[in-house]
């Protein structure tokens, strides 16, 4: 499976999972388009896909607390390319904790702001670009700690409730925007191994019926969805907890 004709954006790339999303599609052919709050961590991850040999990879800065970094991020890429066909909405602070006095107000407030306000602002933003594209879709790494119910995690209320937006804002746009030839899915996965792609490990990681869900098949899932036909709108994955 080849993403050479694909203009990919992701947020939330200079490290674990975004960083992996972006070697694994660039790897695949894929343009990529990375952010990160801080520029050096987005040039960091750029410069290793470079020395991996795929030279179509342009690095940002993007705060997904702040709106009007995420205005100069999507118009950055706009300077690039007039559209793009897929964006990943990566990006959004974990917090730990289970009781809901341990975190500050600030961190309460950031955490909620860059999950739920952070997606909107940046679909909101690339919706242009995506709308250009032939072939558009809206891909949003949620967590299961989003789905109705789910209560395993030690994580925050904040980043449940901040989850919980982006499912309903993901479950509303689906259907907003399919006149429009716009998929949109959603990934609920719970805490998975997420071993460094350019490691050994990456290989030899375990994937068998007992073990922890892996990066690796996370991203099979959102490479599947995105190659099926137009017709086929898979709105979510979900997966079981180990």
């Amino acid at each position: 499976m080849r993403f050479d004709n694909h203009r990919v954006v992701i947020t939330a790339a200079g490290r674990d999972f975004g960083r992996t999303l972006a070697i694994r599609l660039a790897d695949l052919g894929a343009e990529v388009f990375l952010s990160a709050r801080s520029l050096a961590a987005a040039e960091r991850v750029r410069d290793e896909i470079r020395d991996r040999g795929q030279q179509q990879v342009h690095a940002f800065s993007c705060d997904l607390t702040d709106p009007a970094s995420i205005r100069d991020f999507a118009a950055g890429v706009a300077r690039h390319t007039g559209h793009i066909d897929v964006l990943i909405n990566n990006g959004s602070r974990y917090l730990e904790g289970p009781d809901l006095e341990s975190a500050s107000d600030a961190d309460i407030a950031d955490t909620i702001a860059s999950g739920a306000t952070g997606t909107v602002l940046t679909v909101k933003n690339f919706l242009p670009l995506l709308l250009n594209s032939d072939k558009p879709d809206v891909v949003t790494m949620v967590s299961a700690c989003g789905a109705a119910g789910h209560h395993r995690a030690d994580a925050h209320d904040a980043f449940y409730a901040a989850k919980s937006a982006q499912a309903g804002f993901a479950e509303i746009l689906s259907k907003r925007l399919r006149p429009q030839g716009v998929r949109v899915m959603s990934l609920y996965p719970p805490d998975f191994a997420n071993p460094d792609p350019l490691s050994e490990e990456w290989e030899a990681t375990p994937r068998g019926a007992e073990d922890a869900l892996t990066a690796q098949s996370l991203v099979e899932c959102i490479l599947f969805a995105v190659a099926q036909p137009r017709d086929c709108f898979i709105k979510a994955f979900h997966f079981e907890q180990v």
